[in-house]
């Protein structure tokens, strides 16, 4: 047994007690998901414009908090470089924020663009998994192939895919991810009885 061994089992013993005694955290927190990512399925518009509105605080603050940074730090290296970088922050949370309807039309070309990426990807991660002879290859071809039908529906169907893309896919997200945190809250619930 390595060394690691007696400090790995502690840590699994500490992770499954702290579930067992939280796990109706963990179902409340897949609830909520649950109910979220369906709404975000029924009215995807405005889950796509409240995921565009988050963004443009989340690159407001990080811009703001980077021109903080680089201010107290006027002498390290990069000092320009973080100078743009917490502007271009800024001026995009703004942009985001501002007119939130006008950002959904190039967050979906960028969403469109990661599914073009992540299929080609996924293909040819399943073709070097054939040429191995490992097993369940076919499903990561499957997942490829979905993530460019998907890109070439958005694409097709641009603008008007705009309004509800991104709201649809991070609704049926929050469902998967609400389901998954329910199904390991109950069985945590019956893990330690």
């Amino acid at each position: 047994m390595s060394s690691n061994g007696p400090d790995i089992a502690k840590i699994q013993q500490a992770v499954e007690k702290s579930l067992h005694e939280h796990w109706g955290l963990f179902l409340a927190e897949g609830v909520v998901l649950l109910i979220l990512g369906a709404a975000a399925i029924l009215i995807p518009p405005l889950a796509s414009i409240a995921v565009t509105i988050i963004l443009g605080w989340v690159f407001l603050v990080s811009g703001v908090v980077g021109l903080f940074t680089t201010f107290r730090m006027q002498s390290a290296p990069g000092f320009w470089w973080a100078l743009i970088s917490g502007v271009l922050g800024i001026v995009v949370g703004i942009m985001l924020l501002v007119s939130p309807l006008r950002a959904l039309v190039p967050l979906t070309i960028m969403l469109v663009a990661f599914f073009i990426i992540e299929g080609i990807a996924s293909i040819m991660y399943a073709l070097e998994h054939k040429r191995e002879l490992s097993g369940r290859w076919g499903w990561m071809l499957v997942s490829g192939i979905v993530d460019l039908i998907l890109a070439a529906v958005i694409f097709a169907g641009l603008p008007g895919t705009a309004a509800w893309a991104i709201g649809l896919l991070v609704g049926i997200n929050m469902i998967f991810g609400g389901a998954a945190l329910i199904a390991m809250a109950l069985h945590a619930r019956h893990e330690g009885a």
